[in-house]
Order: C-alpha cells, then sequence, then structure tokens
C-alpha cells in the first residue's frame, strides 16, 4: 500500500523559515518524482515544486523559486521542502504527492527549472502540515 506521511509546518513570522518531510512507503521510491502543493483558505491545490525520480533534478512554481528548496534522501525514502523567506501569502495547508515515474508531470515555465500546472497525483492526499506565516 502507498503511503506517504507529511510532518513540519507551524507558524512563522514574515521572513523566516520552515521545514517539510515527506517520507514514503509501498513503493520503489527512488524511481517517482515527489513534489509538494499548497492549498491556501477557499482556494484549489496547486503545485509548488517537483523533484524528479533518479536523477533529482528539481523544479519550482514561479512565486517560490530561489526561496524554497525541494531534495531527497532516497535512504530515508524522504522528500524535504524547506521553504525561506516566508511571506504571508504562503500560509496554506502543505500536501506532498508521487507520480510513478521519475518525470515531474507539469509545464515548463519561462525561467530554468521553473514549472507550472502541476498535475495531480494519481494516489490519495494525506492530512498535510499548516504553513502559517504571519506578517
Amino acid at each position: 500500500e502507498v503511503q506517504l506521511a507529511e510532518s513540519g509546518g507551524g507558524l512563522v513570522q514574515a521572513g523566516g523559515s520552515l521545514n517539510l518531510s515527506c517520507t514514503a512507503s509501498g513503493f520503489s521510491f527512488d524511481g517517482y518524482a515527489i513534489g509538494w502543493f499548497r492549498q491556501a483558505p477557499g482556494k484549489g491545490r496547486e503545485g509548488v515544486s517537483c523533484i524528479r525520480g533518479t536523477d533529482g533534478t528539481t523544479y519550482y512554481g514561479d512565486s517560490v523559486q530561489g526561496r524554497f528548496t525541494t531534495s531527497r534522501d532516497n535512504t530515508m525514502n524522504t522528500v524535504y521542502l524547506f521553504m525561506n523567506a516566508l511571506k504571508p501569502e504562503n500560509t496554506a495547508v502543505k500536501y506532498c504527492a508521487y507520480w510513478p515515474g521519475p518525470p515531474c508531470p507539469a509545464a515548463e515555465g519561462r525561467l530554468p527549472n521553473t514549472i507550472y500546472a502541476l498535475e495531480e497525483s494519481p494516489g490519495s492526499w494525506g492530512q498535510g502540515p499548516q504553513v502559517a506565516v504571519s506578517s
């Protein structure tokens, strides 16, 4: 059974940092792309970042490029999202997601290593940690 367990999150002041973790089980982790989504209050879910399976290439949405960093530790079956220089508009519930293969299913953005329209995962969503940024 595929399972993803997110952890981290919390309340931070604007300009601060937080680190999220996503630990997976039930599939061949190193060959799968893993991404992060956000869902702000009253809004739909949207992609934030994605890290490819096998080679670990990373991609980000325009609004977080340069501030967020995603990485993976295949020995721990874990993907991380380090969020720096947080803004109040980053307040949202964060979810991690997987895709059964290396590629990140998204359209390429205008800038290198940026993406948009990250496709939703074929798996179910977990509870997701809340990230709250105060001004």
